[in-house]
């Protein structure tokens, strides 16, 4: 029997904004951070995750006080990343109510930072975000927000990921991010085969029968979801009930948080 699936609302913020685009490009915005934030917390979310999109090019540090609020607000665990760089990045994230910090750019090119986070905080708080797209019959790993490739083998990343420390994965599928199309659960079931961590499943997750098929078909029991929430009216209370409807366990409030 596979673990309840857990549910993340992600919100892609730049400046005061939450947006959402296509495969990371061609941004709109959808909202604000703490009106949308407020909403899926009360819609059931298993946890929340925060991604400052143009912290890499721009050197931005929004999410500081969106934490602020939301460690008042809600009490479900937060994760935070985009532009971290550094122990101090790290450090002034978890400071402001982060429960655990995202790493994609920084993590490629000083690999080193994953264990260090590692050993200084607890591998639960480390999850390194892996943002792939297929290259023939493999997917390569890319950084800043999907805008540079790495030349690097996304899987293989994973794997190295694991063993520098990562307490978790956050892998988005590119091709599929923001189209509509569903999840490329070939992308997912490498990645649950190569780990023994939990891995996250992110892009192009449209609800309830997308969610089924990724737990069913992968064995992964962890999804966030941007588009399906932001865009398209789909609530996180329908899709949990949609989930239990296929015998799919899901989350309850006292259990959000809880290693998978």
């Amino acid at each position: 029997m596979s673990a309840a699936v857990r549910l993340i609302a992600h919100m892609e913020i730049k400046g005061e904004h939450v947006t959402k685009g296509m495969r990371m490009e061609g941004l709109r915005r959808v909202g604000a951070p703490d009106a949308l934030m407020e909403s899926y917390f009360s819609q059931g979310a298993d946890e929340l995750l925060f991604t400052d999109i143009v912290a890499s090019l721009y050197d931005r540090r929004q999410l500081l006080a969106l934490l602020e609020i939301a460690s008042r607000r809600i009490f479900v665990p937060v994760t935070a990343g985009g532009g971290v760089r550094s122990m101090d990045d790290f450090h002034a994230l978890l400071q402001a109510g982060a429960d655990k910090v995202s790493i994609n750019t920084q993590a490629l090119r000083t690999p080193d930072l994953i264990g260090l986070a590692a050993r200084t905080f607890g591998s639960q708080c480390v999850i390194v975000s892996i943002q792939a797209k297929k290259r023939g019959d493999h997917y390569e790993a890319y950084v800043d927000h999907a805008r540079q490739p790495t030349g690097k083998d996304a899987v293989a990343w994973a794997m190295e990921a694991e063993n520098r420390g990562a307490g978790e994965l956050l892998v988005t599928a590119i091709d599929q991010d923001g189209v509509g199309r569903g999840p490329d659960l070939d992308l997912l079931q490498r990645m649950a085969l190569a780990v023994k961590i939990p891995v996250i499943a992110a892009g192009g997750v449209r609800g309830g029968a997308d969610i089924a098929a990724i737990v069913e078909r992968t064995g992964l029991d962890a999804v966030a979801m941007a588009r399906a929430l932001h865009l398209d009216g789909q609530t996180l209370s329908a899709i949990k009930a949609a989930l239990e409807a296929r015998g799919i366990a899901t989350r309850p409030a006292d259990l959000a948080g809880e290693p998978s």
